[in-house]
């Protein structure tokens, strides 16, 4: 119960940290697993770049942080959040940097796939699987018409006599 609250309350304080410009982020997808693109999130934010990361939540996977944008005297803040797609085979990374025009999110996004692909390697491939011949039955031989000996009624084996 406490999770969804959690998650909607990071998601309220986005949305007010967020000046009355449109929400746009830096959208890609990716074969990384969901925790490897977090732990790596997290590392770049924290290790690579320097930023506070001021909320995090790997279940959810999102993260809030702050950096010092260049020319401005305040703080901005920024958010990176990784969703499932596809049952698990890839996920999709938002970027998101409210103060700041879009390339800034895409130079960050950029930024925190070449360190998933200097620390993991390239990603696994997720090769989507053949289609199924229409034209073959279960045993994978002849057109899928019935010729009576692998029928319900007697399981493709003989009767006795």
């Amino acid at each position: 119960m406490l999770r969804p609250v959690a998650a909607l309350a990071a998601a309220a304080l986005v949305v007010s940290w967020l000046p009355g410009r449109a929400l746009a982020s830096a959208e890609t997808e990716t074969a990384y697993t969901k925790s490897q693109t977090y732990n790596a999130a997290l590392r770049y934010l924290r290790v690579d770049l320097g930023y506070e990361v001021v909320e995090k939540d790997p279940d959810a996977a999102y993260l809030l942080f702050r950096f010092a944008a260049q020319g401005k005297k305040a703080q901005s803040n920024g958010a990176i959040e990784i969703v499932d797609q596809r049952a698990g085979d890839r996920v999709r990374v938002y970027v998101r940097l409210p103060e700041l025009p879009h390339f800034h999110e895409q130079m960050l996004s950029d930024g925190l796939f070449q360190k998933l692909r200097n620390e993991y390697g390239e990603p696994p491939r997720h090769d989507d699987p053949p289609p199924k011949d229409k034209d073959k039955d279960k045993d994978g031989q002849g057109d899928g018409k019935s010729n009576g000996k692998n029928d319900r009624k007697n399981d493709g084996k003989s009767k006795p006599d």
